[in-house]
């Protein structure tokens, strides 16, 4: 009778979704704790990377131009009005040709700026990789646990309910495994994107440092101080 009522109150739910977490049990709750977990952290690594990023040929036509004119302070105060890390790295480079610094000095002032500001880039997104792997490893246990419930059922229950408990067991395995699997397929889809997003806004820094280095060797008697 007991199990009778669980799987028609299961049933009673309308939605896939709604049915699949009754009969895929508590373990299914932690399922869903990482995929609001995946779904924040896509959410802000979003937003975060749209306000972090800037079109570089763009910037470089303007900020290039201005120094070709020799006018550094208004270079500088250009990229004061876009605070990135595309802008922030020019910049530390900027103010060190502005207080008449050698060259090499100049260079090693940008690649430390562009160490300091990756992690800004990065922020949380390695834990999207850690997302997926623990929602593999849940789900995994929310399998085990069914199927132990399953068994453990069918040895106790007489012939009448066997294969009543035995598909409740079987479901709950089922269930687990593949919502487990689905937050981890969007979890590392979601890593490698923005893997590759961050991995260009480096190239940014890097190829736009050495333009600005070239330029600020070639063009340095033009600029007024």
């Amino acid at each position: 009778m007991e199990q009778a009522a669980y799987v028609s109150r299961c049933a009673d739910y309308g939605n896939f979704i709604g049915r699949a977490f009754c009969e895929g049990g508590p373990v299914m709750y932690l399922i869903l704790i990482v995929g609001i977990l995946t779904v924040f952290l896509v959410l802000e690594r979003a937003m975060s990377l749209s306000k972090l990023t800037l079109d570089k040929t763009s910037l470089n036509e303007n900020l290039f131009s201005m120094l070709l004119r020799g006018d550094i302070k208004q270079a500088i105060a250009f990229c004061d009005s876009r605070p990135t890390p595309l802008t922030n790295t020019l910049k530390s480079g900027l103010v060190q040709v502005m207080n008449k610094r050698p060259d090499e000095e100049v260079q090693v002032a940008m690649d430390a700026a562009v160490l300091r500001e990756t992690p800004r880039l990065e922020g949380w997104t390695s834990f999207l990789a850690v997302f997926g792997n623990v929602s593999v490893l849940i789900g995994l246990f929310g399998t085990i646990v069914g199927l132990i419930t399953s068994f453990a059922g069918v040895a106790e229950a007489d012939a009448a309910t066997k294969a009543a408990r035995l598909s409740a067991g079987i479901s709950e395995a089922l269930n687990c495994t593949a919502f487990g699997l689905l937050v981890a397929i969007c979890a590392i889809v979601a890593f490698g994107f923005f893997q590759i997003k961050i991995g260009r806004a480096i190239n940014d820094m890097l190829e736009s440092s050495m333009n600005l280095m070239n330029l600020v060797v070639s063009n340095r008697d033009k600029i007024k101080y």
